[in-house]
């Protein structure tokens, strides 16, 4: 199949009132080192390149959500990388445009009940195969961070993907915007008492407090809050 590598870029805006302060620090990977990997397998006449991310691995509370996203050969996206690297306010931002101009976003779920029952590792591999098998257009190459998909489909496990792929990069962000808005629009509304709009399920000291004090909900990790309940019975 013929592949388009012309390469096309989309900036986000100036934030309103945000001077552009002198470069002292490392300078940043441009957009295009993003794409060495792309390039390479889009060269090699793999058109649909899909990106595959997780977040919420490391979380007491809620799913690991998985994200899948396929890029137009050759879009340039500045500012993308991985999503722990930025704001919120500039993940919302590349959230839209990623979803704007993506052929198509997969995302999958694994929940609390799954990942105490096959572990954590097996329940995020379970999520990023459902975010392949939800994509609208069948990739014919996969750029995973650092795992493999249990699917029949040619990739590649990339070590700190989310850095070195804008694909896994454009999936970070839309994995991590995913989580953070259920974590704000319906798991905090479910629980309110356990401050899950602010850190999004993971391990900070009042969250901690608050399973100690209220006991678990259904959909705390019951694996991975070891003894931190002792034999204190959940009062949900």
């Amino acid at each position: 199949m013929a592949v388009n590598n012309e390469m096309f870029e989309l900036q986000l805006p100036d934030e309103p009132g945000k001077r552009k302060k002198k470069k002292k620090e490392k300078k940043a990977i441009e957009p295009q080192d993003l794409l060495l990997y792309e390039r390479e397998y889009w060269g090699s006449g793999f058109e649909y390149i899909a990106g595959i991310d997780e977040v919420g691995r490391g979380c007491l509370f809620g799913d690991v959500v998985a994200a899948a996203v396929i890029l137009p050969p050759g879009l340039i996206l500045e500012g993308v990388n991985d999503s722990k690297k930025l704001s919120e306010k500039k993940r919302e931002a590349l959230y839209d445009i990623i979803m704007e101009n993506a052929l198509a976003v997969g995302v999958g779920y694994a929940d609390a009940e799954t990942i105490d029952r096959m572990n954590i590792k097996q329940a995020a591999r379970l999520a990023m195969k459902h975010a392949v098998e939800a994509l609208s257009e069948t990739p014919h190459y996969l750029l995973v961070d650092a795992e493999k998909v249990d699917v029949n489909i040619p990739q590649l496990s990339i070590i700190k993907g989310d850095a070195n792929s804008q694909s896994i990069a454009a999936a970070s962000i839309v994995a991590k915007v995913t989580r953070d808005r259920l974590c704000k629009e319906e798991w905090d509304a479910l629980y309110p008492d356990y401050g899950l709009s602010v850190h999004k399920g993971y391990a900070t000291q009042f969250h901690r407090e608050q399973i100690m004090a209220l006991g678990a909900t259904p959909m705390h990790r019951r694996s991975f809050l070891g003894n931190l309940l002792g034999e204190q019975q959940t009062l949900f």
